[in-house]
């Protein structure tokens, strides 16, 4: 995944070792869209890139040592400002999706990518955050032709029972016009 053509994405890759392959064969196929941020409620910080590269330091806030044992990452995180960080590459498989399901298909993390946005569930998020995200998306769905609209879903959508993010601040009828401003179909 590299930059919209516009040039004001900014990118950074960072290695994490929650990857592996995908299953022999796999069709890269769904986007799913998370929320977070580290500790809960607060943005900043270099919290969520320690937890992907399992380097948290669970001494420095209470909420850490409750996810210590967690062994997580995601192809892309897209900071409050845009800034991109990524972490896997998309043809191999990241750990982001847990337990899930996508259209009567388990194992979510085995066909999809995984971007993150550094939010909460009831915080809008920001305008950077969806031109970087539909950004990334076109990129996929130009690499990987099974990614069509209805397959760029929120964690909710393919763990509804566990998860709710990216939540109702998630606007993603201005997801979906970024997107079609950078296809030329918007007016």
């Amino acid at each position: 995944m590299r930059g919209n053509g516009t040039g004001c994405r900014s990118e950074q890759k960072i290695s994490s070792p929650n990857q592996d392959e995908r299953p022999e064969g796999e069709t890269i196929s769904v986007v799913v869209v998370h929320g977070i941020t580290l500790p809960p409620g607060q943005f900043g910080g270099p919290w969520i890139r320690q937890l992907f590269t399992n380097t948290l330091d669970c001494a420095a806030h209470p909420f850490f040592e409750s996810i210590r044992h967690l062994r997580v990452s995601a192809h892309a995180l897209i900071r409050r400002g845009g800034e991109v960080e990524h972490y896997v590459p998309p043809h191999r498989r990241a750990w982001h999706a847990g337990i899930s399901e996508f259209r009567g298909r388990s194992a979510c993390n085995d066909f999809s990518v995984g971007i993150e946005l550094e939010g909460t569930d009831d915080l809008p998020y920001t305008p950077e955050q969806y031109r970087s995200l539909a950004g990334l998306v076109m990129e996929l769905m130009v690499r990987y032709p099974a990614i069509t609209e209805d397959r760029v879903v929120g964690h909710s959508a393919v763990a509804p029972q566990r998860k709710t993010d990216p939540g109702p601040a998630f606007d993603w009828g201005r997801f979906y016009r970024e997107l079609a401003k950078l296809r030329g179909d918007a007016p």
